[in-house]
């Protein structure tokens, strides 16, 4: 990952991070229920946003690598690790 990319995301973790730290205020502030939900629901946006950009990353990356490696074995790995956690995504 790249240094602009490694910034981008932990900016964006450190938002997730103080995100989760306010739902858990509100809990222990006895909120209200839906507001708890609403909140849980944007940090799940959040984290989805924070995954997408470091799958953009991966592929931009180690999976061009190993497109421009030339080695078919590289290629299929590299495939084969994006179809799994694109498919683990998915459940």
């Amino acid at each position: 990952m790249g240094p602009s990319a490694k910034a981008s995301l932990s900016r964006r973790l450190s938002r997730i991070e103080g995100q989760v730290r306010g739902i858990a205020r509100m809990v222990e502030e006895d909120r209200y229920c839906i507001d708890i939900v609403t909140q849980i629901s944007a940090v799940r946006a959040a984290l989805r946003r924070a995954e997408e950009e470091v799958l953009r990353d991966h592929v931009a990356h180690c999976v061009a690598h190993a497109i421009a490696s030339g080695d078919a074995e590289e290629q299929k790995r590299k495939v084969q690790e994006l179809m799994d956690v694109v498919v683990r995504a998915e459940r």
